[in-house]
């Protein structure tokens, strides 16, 4: 087995799309191909790889923009949670791993920054595609307290299910770096340093002060 991934900027809000694929089994994965579908596709063919499914991390417009583009390009399903607006014709449950050749990809279900959010996790690499739960130096939005609250949860989660060695391959460049590992956000993250949830809360209230003292954008 040989991995292929490419982290490619397709457009939008410094939105990223990725290519996951094994050459030797000539299959790949195209995961939020967003503004761009075309020029993830394009990827996938220059690498010699049939396309088996078009996956979602969730369902915002700037994530699925593409996705009936990408199905008309490559005949491949749609997969996502269960619950995503866009009716997945494979339905991610948590825990359940989606093969890619001799790969697979693990969903882990993430919700705060909307409800169908998951994360996929490819252990052998210690790849982690992260949407938009973790940022480069921050973490993704919420709309309401409670949601921030699941959004602390879902963070938790993640950070015992992941060894500190795993890379972070956002959902948009919003960071110093377009990627980052676990441990590294671990100990920089101002959300992930937090002691507890009411912490973290405070901190999303006091983001834009905390960003013009720390000199953040």
């Amino acid at each position: 087995m040989q991995l292929i991934f490419e982290q490619i900027r397709v457009g939008g809000d410094r939105n990223f799309a990725y290519l996951l694929g094994d050459r030797d089994a000539g299959q790949a994965v195209l995961i939020d191909p967003s503004y761009s579908p075309e020029a993830v596709v394009e990827r996938a063919t220059a690498q010699g790889l049939r396309v088996t499914h078009i996956i979602n991390t969730h369902g915002h417009a700037d994530h699925t923009e593409g996705n009936h583009a990408a199905v008309e390009l490559t005949g491949a399903p749609i997969a996502a949670h269960p619950g995503a607006p866009s009716a997945p014709g494979v339905a991610l449950g948590d825990g359940q791993e989606l093969p890619v050749g001799a790969f697979a990809l693990r969903c882990l279900y993430t919700p705060g920054h909307c409800d169908d959010h998951v994360v996929l996790y490819e252990p052998s690499n210690q790849l982690l595609i992260t949407g938009d739960l973790i940022f480069v130096g921050k973490v993704g939005g919420a709309k309401t307290d409670d949601d921030a609250r699941t959004e602390w949860s879902s963070l938790q989660r993640v950070l015992d299910a992941v060894p500190d060695e795993s890379t972070v391959w956002p959902g948009h460049d919003y960071g110093a770096r377009p990627s980052s590992t676990i441990g590294l956000e671990r100990r920089t993250n101002p959300f992930l340093l937090c002691a507890d949830v009411d912490a973290f809360l405070r901190l999303r209230s006091e983001w834009s002060g905390y960003k013009k003292k720390m000199g953040l954008k």
